[in-house]
């Protein structure tokens, strides 16, 4: 399936910021955020344009959903 996104110069999507939602095992995550997930083995990432991580949450649908929550376009990364 090849499907292109409609984004605006702003790196926006229906006017809304894109941010990029990944899985992430949790082994790569630094020794405090590990220590907090103690058990988890996959968690998904929520990150803004430049990289940042805005969040981190135990399943998929609930990145994108929280995304939404907070006027963000979310789309897959990997």
């Amino acid at each position: 399936m090849d499907y292109k996104l409609p984004l605006s110069d702003e790196g926006t999507l229906d006017g809304r910021p894109i941010v990029y939602v990944r899985p992430i095992a949790a082994s790569e995550l630094p020794g405090d955020l590990r220590a907090e997930v103690d058990g988890v083995e996959g968690l998904y990432a929520v990150h803004n344009a430049a990289g940042e991580r805005l969040a981190l949450v135990r399943g998929r649908e609930l990145a994108f959903t929280l995304a939404r929550q907070n006027d963000l376009s979310p789309v897959n990364a990997h």
